[in-house]
C-alpha cells in the first residue's frame, strides 16, 4: 500500500493531467459534483501539510531571516506583477485576467516542498518560505488582488481574508496540533499523506475543468500559453534573483521553485467563492494546477542534472 501511495505522489503531474483530460471528455459526469466541495478538499491538503510540518521547521524564519524575506518578497512581487503584465499583454477578458492575477497573488504551493526535495534544493528554506507566505496570504492575497484587479472587479478583501484563514490557516493549525498530541499516529499517516493530497488536487482540477469544459475548449489555448509563461518566468526569475544575490545553488533552486509554483488550489477556491459572477476566473487556477506539476517535475530533473549539483 505504501508503495502504491508513493507512485501516486511521484506521478502527480500525470495524475492531474489525466484528471483534466477526463474532465474535458466527460464534463457532464463531473458537473454532478458541486463546486462547493473544493473548499473541503483544499482543507484536506492543508491539514496534511500541517501534519508534515513541525514548529522547528519555522526556526529558519529566525535563524536565516534574510533568505526567507528575500524569497517571500520575490513571491509576492514577481508572480503578481507577471500575472498582471501577461493578462494585459495578451488582452485577456475581465474574468480570465482576474483568474490569472488571483493565481499570481496566492502564496507558494505545498507541492513546491516536494519538488525542492527532488531538485536537491534547500528544503528547510522551501518549507520556511511556504509557511511564511501562507501566513502572510490572508493579508497580502486580497490586497494584491484588489490593487491589480480591483479597478475593474469588485474584490471582497475581508471575505477573501476570512476564507484563507478558514480554508488554509485553520487546517494547518489543526494538523500541527494533531501531530503534537498523537505523534505515533502522525508518523504512520505521513507515508500516505502525499497520495491523499495528490488525489485531492486531481479532484479539484477535474471538478473545475468539468464545470467550465465548453468555455475552456472555446478559448483555452491562449490561457494555457499565459499560464505556462507565468509559471516558467516565475521559475526563471526566482533563480535569477538568487544568482544576483550570490546565494548557494540549493538556495537558488528553492527560491526558484517557491516563486514559480503557486497555491493554485487556493486560487480555485477563492475564485469559486468570491467571483461567482466570473466563472471563467476559475480556469487559470485549474490550468496552473495541471501545468506547474508537470513543469515542476521537469525542473527538478533539470536541476539534478546541473553540474553544480
Amino acid at each position: 500500500m505504501r508503495k502504491f501511495c508513493h507512485y501516486i505522489s511521484e506521478y502527480l503531474g500525470v495524475l492531474v493531467l489525466a484528471a483534466a483530460v477526463v474532465a474535458l471528455l466527460f464534463p457532464a459526469a463531473l458537473q454532478q459534483i458541486p463546486t462547493s466541495v473544493i473548499n473541503p478538499l483544499l482543507g484536506v491538503i492543508m491539514f496534511g501539510m500541517g501534519l508534515t510540518l513541525n514548529l522547528n521547521d519555522f526556526k529558519i524564519v529566525f535563524s536565516r531571516p534574510k533568505d526567507v524575506i528575500v524569497g517571500c518578497l520575490a513571491q509576492f512581487t514577481i508572480m503578481p506583477l507577471l500575472a498582471w503584465g501577461l493578462a494585459s499583454a495578451f488582452q485577456l477578458d475581465e474574468a480570465l485576467a482576474l483568474g490569472v492575477v488571483l493565481v499570481g497573488c496566492c502564496p507558494g504551493g505545498t507541492a513546491s516542498n516536494v519538488i525542492t526535495y527532488l531538485a536537491k534544493g534547500d528544503l528547510a528554506l522551501s518549507v520556511g518560505m511556504t509557511g511564511v507566505s501562507t501566513l502572510l496570504a490572508p493579508l497580502l492575497t486580497p490586497l494584491l488582488t484588489w490593487a491589480l484587479a480591483g479597478k475593474s472587479v469588485n474584490v471582497d478583501v475581508v471575505g477573501m481574508l476570512l476564507s484563507i484563514l478558514w480554508v488554509v490557516i485553520l487546517p494547518i493549525v489543526i494538523g500541527l496540533s494533531v501531530k503534537a498530541i498523537w505523534p505515533k499516529f502522525t508518523e504512520k499517516a505521513v507515508d500516505y499523506l502525499p497520495a491523499v493530497s495528490s488525489i485531492a488536487i486531481a479532484m479539484i482540477v477535474a471538478i473545475v475543468i468539468g464545470a467550465n469544459a465548453s468555455k475552456l475548449l472555446a478559448g483555452g489555448l491562449i490561457i494555457v500559453v499565459v499560464v505556462m509563461l507565468h509559471n516558467l518566468c516565475g521559475l526563471g526569475l526566482g533563480y535569477l534573483i538568487g544568482r544576483l544575490l550570490g546565494l548557494s545553488e540549493p538556495k537558488k533552486r528553492a527560491i526558484s521553485i517557491e516563486v514559480g509554483m503557486q497555491n493554485s488550489g487556493l486560487a480555485l477556491s477563492l475564485a469559486t467563492l468570491h467571483f461567482a459572477a466570473y466563472p471563467m476566473a476559475t480556469i487559470p487556477g485549474a490550468v496552473f494546477s495541471v501545468w506547474h506539476n508537470i513543469s515542476g517535475a521537469m525542473v527538478a530533473r533539470l536541476y539534478t542534472r546541473n553540474k553544480d549539483n
